[in-house]
């Protein structure tokens, strides 16, 4: 494999890893903008425009931009978080070429207004179905609880509020501002041609206006606040929790990814062993979340009403044992297996690799190879998470609950 890189007199960086032993290739824009960047009067802002780029450009309509991915065969899609919108598709080698110049047509859309009027109907219909989802709104309003102040609180979603009273003349700002090409990461891995996709980004986004698309960075030590929310249709109790860890700049966020898999993996975690396999929960995981100049632990447990306070008392012996016993070298080497296995499987794909190098980029302004990100965890020791656990306290969180209506009599 062939790394590759060009950055435009106006910011913007093109990568590739070219693999012509692959039999498919991958592309994407990797846009650094997220719900974190936003302010309460345009919270939701950054989720709104990745739904509006499917609407069409100046000379496509929503349906020849479907139709345009459509008859190439191409797997196509996009995703906004906290803190970046990513746009990406895995296609045959030989359509590649249409399929970045298609990206790179969309990335400047049209954002008419009769399509906002209606997007925003569509964006209220799924912030109500995802809130008629407990085991994500749980997780949502956790984040908004743990981050407090923080910008990292700020709902991917927005609120019904924020929607309805957002402007299209405030999503077009918004998308001057932060779809800059300095703060934007054109990416490609798979059987490719970097000549010729590199020249499409040169002719075609060349033109684009550099802005001033910086973030504020800072950690949070998270509110340790502790919540509880009834709802009169829910039969099962979901609980988050939330803790601080190292932001995604760190090198011992392969550490910290580990220690995320020794307590809360699927299978064969300590949450298993002792809240799922012992029938205390339906559903319990942890992972560590990495994120620009702040990190979380995340849990998800889900159980019935009668069984929570012995989930919670149990969760707390989890966590006193990791601090005052700490993780066996066998629980170590079972996490670094799984993480190995899937790394290496999701990197197989041209797909896994162009998120590992997109997003690695976005964060790190770093080419990493599989291998460094083997080496890397393989040497992680005992005592490099005996020593995040000292740090961080992980069972010193921020705790949310949303459960059934208690009987007060």
């Amino acid at each position: 494999m062939e790394f590759k890189r060009k950055q435009l007199a106006n910011g913007l960086c093109m990568i590739g890893e070219v693999n012509k032993s692959a039999k498919s290739a991958a592309v994407g824009f990797f846009v650094k903008t997220g719900a974190r960047d936003e302010n309460e009067q345009v919270n939701g802002v950054s989720h709104f425009l990745e739904h509006m780029l499917f609407k069409g450009t100046e000379r496509l309509s929503a349906f020849e931009v479907s139709e345009a991915f459509d008859k190439r065969g191409a797997e196509f899609n996009a995703a906004t978080g906290e803190e970046y919108t990513i746009f990406y598709a895995k296609v045959l080698p030989e359509y590649l070429v249409e399929i970045t110049e298609l990206w790179v047509e969309m990335m400047r859309p049209a954002l008419r207004d009769e399509d906002f009027d209606i997007e925003k109907n569509v964006i209220k219909e799924e912030i109500a179905m995802y809130q008629d989802m407990p085991s994500f709104d749980v997780i949502d309003r956790c984040r908004r609880l743990h981050f407090d102040s923080h910008p990292c609180g700020n709902s991917v979603l927005g609120s019904e509020e924020s929607i309805t009273n957002l402007t299209s003349k405030q999503m077009r700002d918004y998308f001057v501002g932060r779809y800059a090409p300095n703060n934007m990461v054109l990416a490609c891995a798979g059987n490719f041609d970097w000549d010729q996709i590199s020249s499409i980004g040169e002719e075609s986004c060349g033109q684009w206006e550099r802005q001033d698309a910086g973030r504020e960075l800072e950690d949070c030590p998270g509110s340790k606040k502790k919540e509880r929310i009834e709802k009169a249709n829910l039969v099962r109790e979901h609980i988050c929790l939330m803790s601080p860890s190292v932001p995604v700049q760190d090198p011992r966020r392969f550490a910290a990814a580990l220690l995320g898999a020794i307590v809360g993996d699927d299978v064969g975690s300590r949450y298993f062993w002792e809240l799922v396999d012992k029938a205390l929960a339906e559903a319990a995981a942890m992972q560590y979340g990495a994120m620009d100049g702040t990190g979380v632990f995340n849990s998800y447990i889900r159980c019935s009403n009668e069984n929570v306070t012995k989930v919670l008392d149990t969760i707390k012996g989890i966590f006193s044992s990791l601090s005052k016993n700490g993780i066996s070298e066998e629980e170590l080497q079972k996490a670094k297996n799984k993480t190995l296995s899937a790394l290496v499987i999701k990197n197989e794909l041209p797909m896994g690799r162009l998120l590992d190098l997109g997003f690695n980029w976005m964060y790190l302004e770093q080419y990493r190879t599989i291998e460094e990100d083997i080496h890397s965890i393989k040497a992680v020791t005992v005592d490099d998470v005996h020593s995040l656990i000292e740090q961080f306290e992980p069972g010193e969180f921020t705790q949310l609950s949303i459960g059934p209506v208690q009987n007060s009599s």
